[in-house]
């Protein structure tokens, strides 16, 4: 049940306003004060019932998501860091200081689903309306990157041991006597598996996975048998996974890497350190001079990037008001010139009709698009792309519209920032030149003066 929001609270006579303990040029307070709150309580009470125990504060919720992915934390750690950080407290709309934890962590999972995609992109066009004209230039820059999953690097070997685990938990579950366990011959096949690679162990490693996969049939085979009709339409998926998985080759589509994730595909990005990536496809849009993600999409298939451009712009499209003209693009995206009005720009060789002007536009131009590279760098090392832990397709487009939102938020504090600091220097030249118009003597300590009005 959402709780009721109450216009006007009495100030405490025994405990001071959390407002007037802090410093009110911090950024996460100026931010606080400038976020729309009452969108999100608007639009997300239609996710709660009007029966039932009451609900966690909206804004608390909001708050915590987005502090979380800004601080780079778990949901485990963001609650406690709230506990103990006041300025985390006042930006999530507490009126006095608390002392107890706001939620358990598991709360945030559940708000999570509650909301779903819809609502996590509510929370990231707030975050570019909050740049007002900056997020509408006219051209754009677009890439693509590779969002982890949270999985160990497949083998089959590992594929397999894992469903066996799985069997045998089935087994015990329906408290079924398997004819055999194969739990001791498996320890010595897992031996055989490691250092795979190495030249002398390649031969007692290929025999050791094509055993483990005989043995997974064995076992499949044997529950099926005695568990009845009944039981067994229960586990037909997950048994029907396990044959795709224990009978996929190296050169077949749509393999299974992960069994509790498996939309996700491999990737070769070329990169030297790294050969496969394991996740899923993420396309970014930032504007060309301020930098700010005005769309993100993620893929649900590994598709050539020319096939993402359409969707996404368009992503980028409806977080706006003005339409995009340009989009620039690396050369990974030949094959496009045009996605509806919008022009595509992809360097090229120069043409004999261009002037020496159109050479030194699009030289710019081009210079510029690579300045969405650290942005992709800053979203997986400090926003928490770098490895998503968030479960199925649905946790991936919600970690990639919580890491753009994080960066929006992180671009206006940067900017409130530089605004103060603008402000402090035009203070002290306005000191100065004071001091220069009325020829008085310097004073001894003007250095320390004007260092303390910087500070």
């Amino acid at each position: 049940m959402l709780q009721k929001i109450k216009p006007y609270t009495q100030p405490n006579l025994f405990q001071s306003q959390l407002r007037d303990m802090l410093d009110s040029k911090d950024p996460l307070v100026a931010l606080a004060d400038n976020l729309n709150w009452g969108l999100y309580e608007k639009e997300f009470a239609k996710y709660y019932s009007k029966e039932g125990r009451p609900a966690k504060p909206i804004r608390l919720m909001v708050g915590l998501l987005l502090l979380k992915q800004l601080e780079n934390l778990s949901d485990e750690k963001v609650v406690l860091q709230w506990k103990r950080n006041p300025y985390y407290q006042y930006f999530c709309g507490m009126e006095e200081f608390q002392i107890d934890l706001p939620c358990d962590s598991t709360e945030l999972v559940k708000f999570r689903n509650r909301i779903g995609k819809e609502g996590v992109e509510l929370i990231f066009k707030s975050t570019i309306a909050l740049h007002g004209k900056k997020a509408e230039e006219k051209q754009v820059i677009v890439d693509t990157t590779v969002q982890e999953k949270n999985v160990t690097y497949p083998t089959d070997g590992k594929l397999a041991i894992r469903m066996i685990n799985h069997l045998h938990k089935i087994a015990k579950k329906e408290q079924i006597q398997l004819r055999r366990t194969f739990v001791r011959e498996i320890k010595q096949h897992r031996i055989n598996l490691r250092f795979f690679k190495h030249p002398k162990k390649v031969k007692k490693a290929k025999a050791s996975i094509k055993r483990l996969r005989t043995i997974v049939g064995i076992l499949i085979r044997d529950i099926s048998r005695k568990i009845g009709e009944n039981r067994a339409k229960k586990y037909k998926e997950k048994f029907e996974l396990f044959e795709k998985v224990r009978n996929q080759k190296i050169q077949d589509k749509n393999k299974i890497y992960s069994l509790h994730e498996q939309h996700i595909y491999a990737m070769a990005k070329g990169k030297e350190h790294k050969k496969y990536e394991y996740g899923t496809k993420a396309s970014i849009v930032t504007t060309m001079k301020s930098n700010i993600i005005v769309g993100v999409l993620a893929h649900y298939k590994n598709e050539h990037d020319s096939k993402t451009l359409e969707a996404a712009l368009a992503s980028a499209t409806k977080n706006r008001t003005k339409p995009i003209k340009e989009a620039i693009c690396d050369r990974g995206y030949r094959g496009k010139k045009k996605v509806e009005s919008i022009t595509i720009s992809i360097p090229s060789q120069k043409q004999k009709r261009d002037t020496k002007y159109q050479i030194e536009l699009k030289r710019k131009k081009f210079r510029r698009r690579a300045a969405i590279e650290p942005i992709i760098g800053h979203l997986k090392s400090d926003y928490r792309l770098s490895r998503n832990y968030l479960k199925g397709f649905i946790g991936d487009e919600i970690n990639l519209l919580l890491a753009a939102s994080a960066w929006n938020l992180k671009k206006w504090i940067n900017d409130f920032l530089m605004l103060i600091f603008m402000l402090k220097l035009l203070l002290v030249y306005t000191f100065l030149l004071t001091l220069q118009q009325n020829k008085k003597e310097r004073y001894p300590d003007l250095a320390l003066m004007v260092f303390r009005l910087i500070v």
